[in-house]
């Protein structure tokens, strides 16, 4: 994903999510790669920053990650801690699970997923 602000964005998915810095890279055009580990996963997120390719725009509904969390009304508790809202819901699916929405500093949308228990 490309970003505007690398520190602001890694700092939203650290504290946010919990997600943990494995690697940073320059590539030889200029561009600043971070790459964030998601907890356990063997999944890892690419941010790039090149600020010569202009603001970042992202399009609605183009794409979004997802994150399973234990407890939706722990999550919520401590994105409020941090100032950060659910965009929307939390909602109840009729399969039971419950999912709510948290945008990302340059508004890449984020789905947060609490399944049933049992």
């Amino acid at each position: 994903m490309r970003v505007d602000d690398l520190d602001r964005t890694i700092t939203f998915y650290q504290q946010v999510f919990g997600l943990e810095v494995t690697k940073r890279h320059e590539s030889p055009r200029g561009s600043k790669l971070v790459f964030l580990a998601v907890p356990n996963s063997d999944e890892e997120i690419e941010i790039t920053y090149f600020p010569g390719s202009g603001p970042v725009q992202v399009q609605e509904d183009l794409m979004h990650l997802a994150f399973e969390v234990e407890s939706m009304e722990a999550f919520g508790d401590h994105i409020h801690s941090l100032g950060v809202e659910f965009s929307d819901g939390p909602t109840q699916s009729s399969s039971g699970s419950t999912f709510a929405f948290v945008d990302a500093p340059e508004g890449y949308e984020i789905e947060v997923i609490e399944r049933p228990k049992g």
